[in-house]
């Protein structure tokens, strides 16, 4: 999507934006080693880094987020650096906080308890839920998971089923595979 149709598509649909001061929440995208990847950030922190087309992050962050939505490269330039070290392997930790509103309350605790599993280094479902104090949520453990909105920035991908096996991911298992190779991880 080009910067004239994103401007195009956050006049339609975002009644607050005018394309006039920084908007509330800076909505872009990001070119890389995976593709495509739809980004927002707030004064928090990362938002959004989602594998989704635009239209539906962009729809999901207005019914529950709400506020203006647009450009601000001011913002998202950053997130965009981070990235390319990240997958240039000169970055290993994050340094944008992210900010996980779209999540509900269980699915916070998962993610927080996921971005502690150190770079290069995997988990499992059961272990993610036993550090949670949850043992018998495999199922809602990996729910939570899925709904991930700041993939790469909270790193599911770092999560592996218990016969080894590399499990689900929003991006695919291609992606999946090239993150985790990307960190060297087993």
């Amino acid at each position: 999507m080009s910067t004239g149709d994103l401007d195009a598509l956050l006049r339609v649909t975002s009644p607050h934006y005018r394309g006039e001061g920084p908007p509330d929440i800076a909505f872009g995208t990001y070119e890389g080693a995976l593709g495509t990847l739809v980004l927002a950030v707030t004064g928090r922190g990362v938002l959004a880094c989602s594998f989704d087309d635009e239209h539906t992050v962009f729809e999901r962050i207005a019914e529950r987020v709400g506020s203006s939505i647009g450009p601000d490269s001011r913002r998202l330039d950053p997130v965009r650096r981070e990235l390319d070290a990240y997958f240039s392997r000169r970055l290993r930790a994050f340094t944008t906080p992210v900010d996980l509103q779209l999540t509900t309350s269980f699915g916070r605790t998962v993610l927080q308890m996921m971005m502690a599993v150190p770079y290069g280094q995997a988990t499992t479902y059961r272990e993610l839920a036993e550090r949670i104090g949850r043992p018998q949520a495999l199922r809602a453990v990996g729910n939570a998971l899925s709904e991930n909105p700041v993939c790469v920035f909270v790193p599911c991908h770092r999560i592996a089923q218990e016969d080894g096996g590399l499990g689900g991911y929003a991006g695919g298992a291609a992606a999946k595979e090239r993150l985790l190779r990307v960190e060297g991880a087993r």
